[in-house]
């Protein structure tokens, strides 16, 4: 298969995914699963938030049998988003890198809150939090009614939504490391200046 071929099939599986970016997979991502599936390092059936009607599309696409969920990796559940309890968050701003797709918002000694609309459900955000005051519920349509359990139609619906603003999240977070290196090496340049001034002639 050529670079250019395996691209495409990468890209044709990872949009059966549904872009959560959870890494219960046991890879960092939706499109680093995808890239194993492709290569065949990863089967069909690793991916909780999808459930067993990702692993049906993804079997028909590739042309395999299809295998039920692998429990190493969790079980299937209903759709959930994180919800952040106002009294108990101390505002220690540890969930909000954890997130990959920015929906948590709030700043240093100050009340956070997820955006509910925006949550995968990834649950990434609950390690970090040293208070435990962050819960997963199921998502709930506007009239109050939760969702059925891994809905393909609707994950296929939200999951262009959730690759975006992952990948908006992977390039800010670039950005800020970026203009981290560009500050501590103007810094060192600074220093060593200073030190040079100090040192006289």
């Amino acid at each position: 298969m050529t670079g250019e071929a395996a691209g495409r099939l990468i890209d044709a599986i990872d949009a059966l995914l549904p872009q959560t970016q959870c890494t219960r997979c046991g890879f960092a991502g939706c499109r680093p699963y995808a890239a194993a599936i492709a290569a065949g390092d990863a089967d069909i059936n690793q991916c909780p938030p999808g459930g067993n009607s990702t692993i049906h599309a993804l079997a028909a696409r590739l042309g395999r049998e299809f295998r039920p969920l692998n429990p190493i990796h969790g079980t299937e559940t209903p759709p959930l988003v994180a919800v952040i309890d106002e009294e108990r968050c101390i505002g220690c701003a540890k969930c909000l890198p954890a997130c990959p797709v920015d929906a948590i918002v709030g700043a240093q000694r100050f009340m956070h809150t997820v955006l509910s609309v925006d949550c995968t459900g990834c649950e990434l955000c609950l390690p970090p939090c040293p208070v435990d005051c962050i819960d997963m519920r199921p998502l709930v349509d506007a009239n109050g009614f939760r969702q059925p359990v891994a809905n393909f139609v609707l994950l296929q619906t939200q999951a262009p939504i959730h690759r975006a603003r992952y990948e908006s999240h992977v390039a800010r977070v670039a950005r800020e490391d970026d203009e981290r290196q560009r500050t501590l090496a103007e810094k060192k340049r600074q220093a060593g200046r200073q030190h040079k001034n100090d040192a006289g002639p």
